[in-house]
């Protein structure tokens, strides 16, 4: 099968399109929640034509990260722990079952490229949050790239860079670290054992322990961000 269309995540930053832009914005609050998103405004913004602009926000519609109303176009939807629960929702679904269709298809090449992958995230210890982003995905990629449910596979790859961004915006706790090398080890014994259903469960489990982590330094941020003063 061949991989996933989207670029690798080492090409994101440099190969940067609209619709990232526009995500990206959304995401680190430049452009607020139920902000209207109008498209010449923003074909200046991004300084392009206003065809790439309709179809990033098509797109971003298709995603959940800009809501379209009749007769009052494009708004930005919030995002918060509710939009972060769905994402997360959706996710344990599929990557359980794209991890036991790997484990029926793996190799000891497979294996080895795993571990080589899990070496360097160790080797970096989270010492770069962005670089251990980009290790992690490939961790998984490794995983879900020749599943021939392309559909399937590129929705996680969507969320997973959606999840990827947000979580940029907040520290990651020294018990999710721990957790996160713990659960990655225990998923590589278990595909080695040819536990398809033991390496779904810890997938399960590595991605509702990630979305929660992700939704309590949302709250923590909330409660330390300042109040506004009435008037």
């Amino acid at each position: 099968m061949d991989p996933i269309t989207a670029p690798p995540p080492d090409q994101l930053e440099s190969s940067v399109s609209v619709y990232e832009m526009i995500r990206e914005d959304i995401i680190a609050g430049r452009l607020v929640p139920n902000e209207r998103l109008k498209v010449g405004e923003l074909a200046s913004r991004y300084d392009t034509s206003t065809n790439p602009i309709r179809e990033a926000l098509q797109q971003l519609r298709g995603e959940g990260m800009v809501v379209m109303e009749a007769n009052r176009g494009a708004r930005v939807r919030p995002i918060d722990a509710d939009f972060v629960r769905d994402i997360i929702e959706i996710e344990m679904l599929i990557e359980p079952a794209l991890t036991k269709w790997f484990v029926s298809v793996v190799s000891e090449k497979d294996i080895a490229e795993l571990e080589a992958k899990q070496a360097e995230i160790e080797a970096l210890n989270f010492a770069d949050p962005a670089a251990h982003g980009r290790l992690d995905t490939q961790f998984h990629q490794l995983m879900y790239d020749r599943h021939y449910n392309r559909h399937a596979a590129e929705l996680w790859w969507k969320h997973r860079e959606i999840l990827r961004a947000i979580s940029r915006r907040y520290p990651t706790s020294l018990s999710r670290r721990q957790a996160v090398l713990s659960e990655h080890r225990e998923l590589i014994a278990r595909i080695r054992a040819q536990d398809a259903e033991g390496a779904a469960a810890v997938v399960e489990r590595h991605v509702e322990g990630s979305g929660r982590h992700i939704i309590e330094q949302m709250g923590i941020a909330q409660r330390k961000a300042p109040r506004r003063q009435p008037g």
